[in-house]
C-alpha cells in the first residue's frame, strides 16, 4: 500500500474517533492499539495535515456535502462514509497539489475496504459533484 493511502486510512480512523469522542486522536493512540503499525514520518505528516485541515474546516465541509446530498441528512449517513467524504472534500477544496480525480479514486478505494461497493458509488457521486462545483476537474 502506498504511503498516501495509508495516511488517508489513518485520517479516517482519527476522524472517526473524533466524531465519537469529541477528542482528536493521535498516532500514539493508534500505535498503542497496534504496536506493529509504527508509521513513518511521511505518513504521519500527510495524515496530520488531512486531519487538522478537515477539522479546521469541518462546518464548511459538512455544508458542502449536505448541499450535494439531496434527500440525505449528514447524521443519516454511515459514519465511515461521512468521514471518508470529509477528508476527501478537504483535499478537493484546499489541497491544490492533489488532482481531484486522485482524491476521489483514493476515497473510493478506502470506501470499498472499510464500507461497501454501494457506499463507494454514493461517495463517488457526491465527491464528483463537489469537485465540479468547485471549478476543479475530476
Amino acid at each position: 500500500m502506498n504511503r498516501r493511502r495509508r495516511a488517508r486510512e489513518l485520517s479516517l480512523q482519527m476522524l472517526f474517533q473524533h466524531e465519537f469522542t469529541g477528542e482528536r486522536s493521535d498516532f500514539k493512540a493508534v500505535e498503542d492499539l497496534d504496536p506493529a503499525k509504527k508509521e513513518d514520518a511521511e505518513v504521519r505528516k500527510f495524515s496530520e495535515e488531512l486531519v487538522r485541515g478537515t477539522l479546521a474546516h469541518l462546518d464548511e465541509i459538512d455544508q458542502k456535502i449536505q448541499q450535494v446530498a439531496a434527500h440525505w441528512k449528514m447524521d443519516r449517513m454511515a459514519s465511515v462514509d461521512r468521514n471518508i467524504m470529509r477528508f476527501a472534500v478537504f483535499e478537493i477544496l484546499y489541497r491544490n497539489d492533489i488532482p481531484p480525480a486522485v482524491t476521489i479514486n483514493e476515497a473510493l478505494e478506502i470506501a470499498k475496504k472499510y464500507s461497501s461497493a454501494e457506499a463507494a458509488s454514493f461517495i463517488n457521486g457526491l465527491l464528483d459533484k463537489i469537485a465540479r462545483d468547485s471549478g476543479k476537474k475530476s
